[in-house]
């Protein structure tokens, strides 16, 4: 799955509960399945369809072509991409691999055709300059040719162009212009498969904005929940996009990692419910997973004064927004305490990492209603 920019209300991606959700295919495994046509095209002037692939585990799922092309000394084959139940950007998009002939000795090379993202900065799996196809598709696209190349007797000495019509587009609701990735989409994929809703692609992704971050040698970086947050963070520093993490619902993610990574701060800049969970404890925010205690919203507001005949109205509080009005009304701000106490929550988890946290709690239009 692509990461892509989360509102702070209310959480995105909701499971179909009638019916199990129907996994997908990567873009490197579309690219392999594409570049194995091409090449066996380019060989033998006849497209296989469907294509074959084996994955890195072992499966070998088929591939329909979408579009196929020869020439002169190349040969082109296209893959729609279908994400299965993923909320993925890239699915249905045409996965298009270009392949020629490569100079003797050379090898197999990668180039980024349209709508595939050329990296710019370090601290990403490829090096500055490169096409972004991340390493786990360069090797199957590498042995898919090797093995094909072998079948006939011939060098594996093969440039591959992957191309994506309409990732520039794609790559601008995505990760991309952050870590420095610029002209489109990343080729990705480390099993072939998508796994619906997965969560780890998220992480993996706060990971590698870390990584870019440190490469970079930014010393603060801001981690949001969402766009509304983000933006209200972004207005008191100036610091460069690639310090803005995406950490979603991911607070955990982005701790753990910055225990073993540290950059001397951190912001935290949240919505007030999503930061009422991370100061009871909660490291995932999302509703599925953790609920803010209106017991607990409910001590806070009591230690700052609100009488108790306003106790059942919080406990019975359909939101922690509502909850939030409730106590402003009677002058109680409960902001400036989910923001101490989500602050001793980080440094917790951080464990005596040396990073300095700073939290933001901003209301739905993006005020600031505390910051510790």
């Amino acid at each position: 799955m692509t990461a892509e920019t989360a509102s702070d209300e209310p959480d995105a991606g909701t499971r179909r509960p009638d019916q199990p959700l129907r996994r997908g295919w990567t873009t490197g495994a579309c690219a392999t399945a594409a570049t194995k046509a091409a090449l066996t095209a380019l060989i033998t002037g006849e497209f296989p369809d469907p294509v074959e692939i084996e994955l890195p585990k072992g499966e070998t799922p088929s591939f329909a072509l979408a579009f196929e092309s020869a020439g002169n000394g190349y040969a082109t084959a296209g893959i729609i991409k279908d994400a299965g139940d993923d909320p993925d950007v890239t699915h249905g998009a045409t996965i298009i691999s270009m392949v020629s002939p490569a100079p003797p000795g050379t090898g197999v090379v990668f180039a980024a055709g349209s709508g595939v993202g050329t990296v710019t900065r370090p601290g990403l799996p490829i090096e500055p300059g490169q096409a972004a196809i991340n390493p786990v598709p360069r090797k199957m696209m590498s042995e898919t040719v090797q093995s094909v190349c072998a079948e006939h007797g011939l060098p594996a000495d093969i440039a591959i162009t992957i191309s994506v019509p309409g990732g520039d587009e794609m790559a601008k609701q995505t990760w991309n212009p952050r870590l420095g990735i610029e002209g489109g989409i990343s080729i990705l994929g480390t099993t072939g498969i998508v796994h619906p809703f997965s969560c780890s692609s998220w992480i993996h992704s706060i990971h590698r904005g870390i990584d870019v971050a440190r490469a970079a040698g930014l010393t603060h970086v801001i981690g949001s929940t969402g766009s509304t947050s983000e933006t209200a963070a972004q207005a008191l520093y100036e610091t460069p996009l690639i310090a803005m993490l995406d950490m979603g619902d991911f607070a955990g993610g982005l701790l753990k990692y910055l225990r073993a990574h540290p950059i001397d701060k951190l912001t935290i800049a949240g919505g007030f419910a999503k930061l009422s969970k991370l100061a009871q404890g909660a490291l995932d925010l999302h509703s599925a997973r953790s609920q803010v205690n209106m017991q607990f919203l409910w001590s806070l507001a009591e230690t700052r004064g609100l009488t108790h005949s306003m106790k059942n109205r919080i406990l019975n509080a359909n939101t922690a927004q509502e909850a939030l009005e409730i106590a402003g009304e009677h002058g109680v701000e409960l902001a400036p305490d989910i923001a101490s106490r989500a602050r001793q929550v980080a440094l917790a988890n951080l464990r005596g990492a040396p990073v300095d946290v700073e939290i933001i709690v901003t209301d739905r239009t993006g005020e600031i209603l505390a910051r510790v």
